[in-house]
């Protein structure tokens, strides 16, 4: 079987290749918890990028991160995966790119960050500011009905 024909989306998936640091926090209720990291993204042929983070969580212990994006052309929809050294779950993402070409929406189901046991919707948006800044923003849909942000990443390409 012969691989497919890249489309548009597997190039914008290319934007993402390279050596990244990235700082930013979490909120939660009254206090703000920064963290810090590098990210090495690289292609897995034409149609897949590997994103292998490496940091430190608010708390100082070491974060290892591993996500997997890629397009699948039959459903026209952007899926992938990630997952996280600090918990034992496999987020599955699905998505879609805006119009403008510059923000990319994946949306999973993930553990609730209430800890009942409950599942919750989540968003990882990810921005592509210029050649070398992005920005990562994590949403949880809450019962109110609205998307609420608890984490924003700044990502800087390393030169």
């Amino acid at each position: 079987m012969q691989a497919p024909e890249p489309q548009p989306e597997h190039r914008w998936l290319q934007k993402l290749v390279g050596e990244w640091t990235y700082e930013g926090g979490t909120t939660d209720g009254d206090s703000t918890h920064d963290s810090t990291g590098t990210e090495t993204v690289r292609p897995l042929g034409d149609l897949w990028i590997l994103a292998e983070g490496s940091g430190e969580m608010p708390d100082g212990s070491p974060a290892t991160t591993l996500m997997t994006l890629g397009f699948d052309s039959e459903r026209q929809r952007f899926v992938g995966t990630w997952a996280g050294s600090m918990m034992p779950y496999l987020w599955i993402y699905d998505g879609g790119l805006d119009t403008a070409g510059k923000v990319l929406t994946l949306e999973s189901d993930g553990p609730s960050m209430r800890g009942d046991g409950s599942m919750d919707r989540y968003r990882d948006v990810i921005e592509i500011v210029d050649d070398d800044r992005r920005l990562l923003r994590s949403q949880v849909h809450r019962d109110d009905g609205e998307w609420h942000e608890f984490m924003v990443m700044t990502y800087r390409r390393r030169r």
